[in-house]
C-alpha cells in the first residue's frame, strides 16, 4: 500500500523532469544569447568602477538594472513571437509610408533611428573589441595593446560562417557556442570569487536599497550602471530570435521512389558524382558560401502596413511564448545579474576592503583588477580572471555582429553575409581602438571604452520608445483566433471579436513608461556630469 502511494509521486516527478528537459531542449537558447550583451566588458568596467568605489552598497542596483532589461526584454521577446516581425522590421513598417507626409517621417523618424541603432552596434563592438583586446595582453603580457586589438578583429568571423542565426528555425551550435562562452564566465568568476575573502553576510546586505545611492558620486556610478546593463542590439536581437519556430524542424527534401533501373543509375551517377568532386572544390565551395548573401527569413516582410499582415498563429504563440519569457527571464536574472554582482562583490572585496576590510583604492580598471588579484590572491586567480574577460569579449563581440545583421535587414531589407557584415563592422571599430592603443596605450583604451559607454547611453531612449509603443499597441499585437474558434456569426473584415489581445495592457505599459523614464532621466544626468566634469 505504501508501495503504491510512492509511485503516483514519483512518477510524476519523472513525468514532470521529462516535460523540463524536452522544453528546455527545444526553447531554451534565447534567453542565453541575450544575456550576454549584459554582461559586456563595458559592464565589467562599470561593476569594478561600483565596488571599488563603494564596496557591496550597489549591488541593490545591478538587480534593479537586471530587472529593468528582463522587464524591456520580455517586450521585445513577445513582440517577435506574437507578431513574427522584429522590431526593427516593426520601425521600417510604422515609420517608411506613412498616409501623410511620408518623407518626413522617413527623413525624421526612420532613417536617423537607423542611424543611431548602428551607431549602438559599432559602439557595442568597440567595447567587446577593447575588452577582448584587454584580455589578450593580460594573458600573453609580451603583446602590444595594438597587436592584440588587430588580433581579436579576425577572431570570431569563423564562427558566425557557420550558418546564419537570424533564419526561420533556430542554429543550436550557435546557441550552443554562446552557451558555452557564458558557461566559462560564470565558472571563471566562481573560481576567482572563492579564492578571495567576501564577506558574504555583508555582500548581501548590499542588496538592499541603501543611503550611499545619493551619498558623494553614488547616484553618477548608480546611473552608470543601467546605463551600462541595457543594451539596444539585444532587444533587436531578442525580438528577431523570438521569431523562430523552435518546435518544427526544417522540412526535408522530397523522397522520391525510384525503380530498380532508375535506381542503379542513381548509384552509379552519385558514385561519379562524388569521385569528380574533389576535397579542394568543396573546401572553396565552402568559403563561397561564407560570402554569400542569405535568402531572406520566411518571417521577412514588405507590407507598408500593420493592418496589412496577419500576425503568427494563435497555436505557435501559445507554443512559444510563456517557454520564451521563462527562458528569457530565466536567463537574465541566472546569468547576467549573478555575474555583474560577481564583479562588483569581486571589486569591493579587492579594490573596497583591500581584501582585509581595512583599505580603500581608487585604481578599477581592468589592469588594475587583474595586478591586485595577482598580488593578492596569485597568478592562477589571476589567469582565470583574463579568461572569464576574454570569454565574455568574445561571446557579447558575436552577439553584436548578429544584432547589426537584424538591425540592416529589418529597417532596410538589406541583407549581407554575416562574414562581410562581420567585415564592415569591425573594421569601423578597429580603426579608432588602434589608433588610441598605438598613440596614448592604456589611459586612452580605458577613456575610449568609457566612451562607448556613454554613446550606448545616449541611443537607449530612442531604441526602447517605439518598442514600449508597438508592444501596447491593441492592431500590432491583436491574433485572429482559429476558425474553429469563431462562431457562426457573419464575420467583419475589421472586427475585433474574433481576434485575441496580446498587447501588454495599461499596468506592463505604465511599468515600460516608467523604466524609460528612469534611463532617460539617468542618462541626462551621466552626460551633463561628463560635460561638466570635462569643462572643468
Amino acid at each position: 500500500m505504501v508501495a503504491s502511494h510512492l509511485r503516483r509521486p514519483l512518477s510524476r516527478l519523472r513525468a514532470l523532469g521529462s516535460t523540463v528537459l524536452l522544453h528546455g531542449k527545444k526553447h531554451a537558447g534565447v534567453g542565453v544569447v541575450c544575456a550576454v550583451a549584459y554582461f559586456d566588458p563595458g559592464n565589467w568596467g562599470v561593476d569594478l568602477q561600483a565596488g571599488a568605489q563603494f564596496g557591496y552598497r550597489l549591488l541593490f542596483v545591478v538587480l534593479l538594472a537586471g530587472l529593468f532589461a528582463a522587464v524591456l526584454q520580455v517586450l521585445a521577446a513577445r513582440l517577435g513571437c506574437v507578431t513574427g516581425l522584429d522590431l526593427a522590421s516593426h520601425c521600417r513598417v510604422l515609420l517608411y509610408d506613412r498616409p501623410k507626409h511620408p518623407l518626413l517621417y522617413r527623413r525624421l523618424g526612420l532613417y536617423p533611428l537607423y542611424f543611431l541603432s548602428e551607431v549602438a552596434i559599432i559602439s557595442t563592438d568597440l567595447a567587446e573589441l577593447l575588452g577582448s583586446a584587454i584580455a589578450l595582453c593580460l594573458l600573453f603580457p609580451r603583446l602590444e595593446l595594438w597587436q592584440a586589438v588587430l588580433i581579436t578583429a579576425v577572431d570570431v568571423i569563423f564562427l558566425l560562417a557557420l550558418r546564419d542565426p537570424l533564419r526561420s528555425t533556430p542554429v543550436k551550435m550557435f546557441e550552443f557556442i554562446i552557451a558555452g562562452l557564458v558557461l566559462a564566465v560564470l565558472i571563471c568568476m566562481v573560481i576567482v570569487i572563492s579564492k578571495v575573502h567576501v564577506d558574504w553576510a555583508k555582500a548581501f546586505e548590499g542588496f538592499l536599497p541603501s543611503k550611499y545611492i545619493f551619498a558623494n558620486s553614488g547616484l553618477y556610478t548608480s546611473v552608470g550602471i543601467l546605463g551600462a546593463t541595457v543594451m539596444p542590439h539585444s532587444l533587436f536581437l531578442g525580438s528577431a530570435l523570438a521569431t523562430q519556430d523552435r518546435l518544427t524542424a526544417e522540412n526535408p527534401p522530397p523522397v522520391v521512389k525510384l525503380g530498380p533501373l532508375q535506381a542503379a543509375d542513381s548509384r552509379e551517377s552519385s558514385s561519379k558524382t562524388l569521385c569528380e568532386t574533389s576535397r579542394l572544390s568543396r573546401l572553396g565551395e565552402f568559403l563561397a558560401s561564407m560570402f554569400r548573401t542569405p535568402p531572406p527569413s520566411l518571417n521577412s516582410t514588405r507590407v507598408k502596413k500593420h493592418e496589412d499582415r496577419e500576425n503568427n498563429s494563435l497555436a505557435f504563440i501559445r507554443a512559444h511564448l510563456t517557454h520564451g519569457i521563462v527562458d528569457v527571464v530565466g536567463s537574465l536574472l541566472g546569468f547576467a545579474v549573478l555575474i555583474n554582482s560577481l564583479i562588483l562583490i569581486l571589486a569591493g572585496t579587492v579594490f573596497f576592503y583591500g581584501g582585509n576590510g581595512d583599505a580603500q583604492t581608487d585604481k578599477s580598471s581592468l589592469f588594475d583588477a587583474y595586478n591586485i588579484i595577482h598580488d593578492l590572491v596569485g597568478p592562477p586567480a589571476a589567469t582565470v580572471f583574463a579568461i572569464a574577460l576574454l570569454a565574455a569579449g568574445q561571446s557579447s563581440s558575436i552577439i553584436a555582429t548578429v544584432a547589426g545583421q537584424a538591425v540592416s535587414e529589418g529597417f532596410l531589407n538589406w541583407r549581407v553575409s554575416p562574414v562581410v557584415r562581420r567585415l564592415l563592422t569591425r573594421l569601423i571599430a578597429v580603426v579608432p581602438s588602434v589608433a588610441v592603443a598605438a598613440a596614448v596605450g592604456r589611459p586612452g583604451i580605458d577613456a575610449l571604452l568609457v566612451a562607448s559607454q556613454v554613446i550606448l547611453a545616449i541611443v537607449l531612449p530612442f531604441i526602447t520608445l517605439p518598442l514600449i509603443y508597438l508592444t501596447s499597441s491593441k492592431t500590432v499585437m491583436r491574433v485572429r483566433k482559429p476558425h474553429a474558434l469563431v462562431s457562426m456569426a457573419v464575420e467583419t473584415e475589421n472586427s475585433w471579436d474574433d481576434t485575441i489581445d496580446y498587447s501588454s495592457g495599461i499596468a506592463m505599459t505604465v511599468l515600460g513608461c516608467a523604466i524609460w523614464l528612469v534611463m532617460l532621466t539617468a542618462n541626462v544626468y551621466v552626460i551633463v556630469t561628463l560635460i561638466i566634469g570635462a569643462r572643468r
